[in-house]
């Protein structure tokens, strides 16, 4: 719970989950096993961190906040080994963290808004060393993530984390579960690193630059959007029409425009 000594900082997005029912379904749903590297971004206070540590005994945290780390050292714990370190988790090394373990890293948190994409983008390039995600998310953001081609909420991100990972929402989280309430629902949501791209993928660059270009004019035919990206011999390659518009495109089709040799400019 959250301690009447420790303000939540707007500047961080924190929202301290308190929810007992909440935090139980949350560990059921990570299930750790013996051997399993468990790694928490944001604890916070600690709501989720005692029970994992209680059921795992041991983990790792990543906290910017050192008040919050200063009420996490000095508060009673169930045994385990916690290790703490204190950072920013957008400039965090995950591979030195795992080092020569065998074991691949589990990620858990409640992931604050202003750096969750861009967090999701950092894990994506350590992928290798990630056996899964667990994430608190807006449920907007969770919507995105998941949404397939035509769906309202289908967008860059969408497409970006296709090749690389497996998106299961599992269960919302209504604004009385935290402390301050935030503004929206909250999802919980797990990640699994695919084992390879989920379809070809000879130039994940030219991907992510075509993604990116065609959403970021969406209103536009592609042929207008990816101009400076792909010519018409490059659509035909692809087998793609370029009348249609970046929302109906499949990721595996925004792969198939990045792989033509067909190359504007």
């Amino acid at each position: 719970m959250a301690s009447a000594k420790h303000v939540p900082r707007k500047r961080f997005g924190q929202h301290f989950l308190h929810d007992r029912d909440i935090i139980a379904r949350i560990v059921a749903a990570i299930d750790p096993s013996p051997g399993d590297r468990l790694v928490e971004i944001g604890p916070g206070l600690g709501a989720l961190t005692w029970p994992l540590l209680a059921r795992h005994g041991s983990l790792d945290v990543i906290e910017i906040d050192r008040d919050a780390i200063a009420t996490l050292q000095a508060a009673p714990r169930p045994p385990g080994e916690l290790r703490i370190h204190e950072g920013d988790v957008l400039h965090f090394d995950f591979a030195a963290l795992r080092g020569q373990d065998p074991a691949r890293l589990r990620i858990v948190g409640n992931l604050p808004y202003n750096i969750s994409t861009p967090l999701l983008f950092k894990l994506i390039e350590v992928r290798e060393h990630i056996e899964d995600m667990h994430f608190m998310l807006q449920k907007e953001v969770v919507d995105r993530m998941a949404a397939g081609a035509g769906d309202d909420a289908y967008g860059r991100l969408s497409v970006m984390l296709a090749p690389w990972v497996e998106v299961q929402p599992l269960f919302d989280i209504g604004p009385g579960a935290f402390k301050p309430p935030p503004k929206v629902m909250s999802t919980y949501v797990r990640l699994r690193p695919r084992t390879g791209p989920a379809f070809a993928l000879a130039q994940p660059e030219r991907f992510a630059a075509i993604v990116a270009a065609a959403f970021g004019q969406r209103r536009k035919t592609l042929r207008n959007s990816l101009k400076a990206h792909v010519t018409e011999a490059g659509f035909a390659q692809a087998g793609i029409d370029p009348g249609l518009r970046a929302e109906v495109l499949s990721p595996a089709q925004f792969a198939a425009l990045a792989n033509t040799a067909a190359v504007s400019g």
